[in-house]
Order: C-alpha cells, then structure tokens, then sequence
C-alpha cells in the first residue's frame, strides 16, 4: 500500500516513515512537509535515521497524492480537513490521528467520509488505549453515576498544544458512552477557585504538561471507601505509528465511510 507522510520532518512524521519502512505490505510514496520548511528536498529516510530511501520531502500535495493509496496525518485540525476533501475526491484512505478537533472539524471529516473517502480517525492509534477505553466504557456503565465518581489524567510532554488530549477525550467518551450520556454536557475540563462540592454525574479532566513524556493516561472512578484506576503509559512514539499504519492497511480494501480504531482492531461498539 503506497503511503503519504504528512508532517514527514516532525517527530511522529519521522517515526511514521520508520515504521513503514518496517511493515510489510506498505511502502512510502511520498513525504511532506509545509511549505518553507527546512527539511523540503531532504531525503525522508535519512531525516528518519534508517538510511536513505529516495523520497524526497516535498509540499506539493497534488503531485505526492498522484497514484497513492493512502494519507497517514498526524498535523493540525485545518490540515486533516483539508487532506480529508482531497482524499474523498480521489476515493484515497486517509488515517486521521491529529487531536484538538472542534465539532465543525469532525463534521467536515465526516462529510468527506460520506463523500467518497475511507477514514479511520481516533484520539489514540495505540492497541493498548482502545482496549483502555472498552474498559473504561464497562466500568461506567457496572458502577454507575451515583456511586462513583470518574476523573481523568493525563500527563504529555511540553509541546503539545491542547488539552485535554484527544486519549483523554476519547477516555471520557468511553466513560460517557457507559454512562449512556453526552461528554458535552457532563465533562468538567476546569477547576480553579472556589468550585464549590463536586457534582454527582460529572466526568473531569486534568492536564499536566512537562519535559518529554510521551503521553500517560488514568481513569479514576472514585467511590466511598474505594478507588479504581485503569491507566496507560506510552513510551515510545512508534506504538501510535504501528496503530496508524495497521489501520491505513485494513481500511485500503472497505467502502467509503468512517471508521475508528476500535472498528480496526475489532473491539465492538
């Protein structure tokens, strides 16, 4: 499967290209990067460490989408909307791992789904945190609002730029889906001054930023006397490149739609 690197000179880009590399049945067809960037002309699997591959990184997005199967794209919202419209024109598979979404992005990624493109879109590519979130999802629903209380943690190095992070949001989805309520209505993403007691129902969020972690996530469900915690800790970058490229693979022979990593890995609803 001929795969397009978008953001190839990033941290996840350059790992993505590694992983590639690695995986059978996939190749890297093009690579790249915004325009002006240091690292256009470069060789992507030199910048990647594995050595030279003789793709080159470019920012010409038609020529790098002529003959690919695949958009593997870990950037920014308005990029994936975008890159979304070019995949449903050409009938391309597009992976969608960029967080900080707002609903006005979701709804464009999923009209290109229903216009002809084969997204899979998630907060987490990682087999681990999807398993996490079906976890998270049964204990809400077995433990009930009443009784427990959920808060969720999350910990990711000091240049990300949203919170909570797309794992987190995903982990209070799961934990909302369980509740059989809406995240929107429930979710607590600030606290600070006097609060006030906690309400009963609500679903929180807190965000720590610092140094290079790679990303660390617990579900606290909280009840009198007793405390859970579920958690995942990311140690390496590739864990959410490996995710990416196994869902490129699976998603190349479905129809047009959307999909998430849960459809991937066959975890159910």
């Amino acid at each position: 499967m001929k795969l397009v690197v978008l953001g190839a000179a990033g941290r996840m880009g350059r790992t993505l290209v590694k992983v590639i590399a690695e995986t059978e049945g996939a190749s890297l067809h093009a690579a790249l990067e915004r325009g002006g960037s240091p690292a256009l002309g470069g060789d992507a699997g030199l910048l990647a460490g594995i050595g030279e591959n003789g793709v080159a990184i470019g920012d010409d997005v038609d020529a790098a989408l002529d003959g690919a199967d695949g958009i593997v794209d870990f950037t920014a919202p308005a990029v994936s909307v975008e890159m979304a419209r070019r995949a449903a024109e050409r009938r391309l598979v597009h992976v969608v791992g960029t967080t900080g979404c707002e609903a006005a992005d979701d709804a464009a990624i999923r009209k290109a789904a229903d216009d002809g493109a084969t997204i899979v879109k998630s907060g987490n590519m990682s087999l681990g945190v999807n398993l996490l979130a079906v976890l998270v999802e049964k204990a809400a629903r077995a433990l009930g609002p009443d009784a427990f209380d959920i808060e969720v943690l999350e910990m990711h190095h000091r240049h990300k730029v949203d919170a909570p992070s797309g794992t987190a949001l995903l982990l209070g989805e799961a934990a909302a889906r369980g509740r059989g309520v809406a995240l929107d209505d429930r979710a607590v993403r600030v606290r600070d001054g006097i609060t006030g007691a906690r309400d009963a129902g609500t679903i929180g969020f807190a965000t720590l930023r610092g140094g290079s972690v790679v990303g660390e996530h617990s579900v606290i469900l909280a009840g009198e006397g007793e405390r859970i915690e579920l958690s995942h800790a990311a140690g390496d970058r590739a864990i959410f490149a490996r995710g990416a490229v196994k869902a490129a693979l699976w998603a190349k022979d479905r129809p047009a739609g959307l999909y998430t990593m849960r459809d991937v890995l066959g975890l159910g609803d």
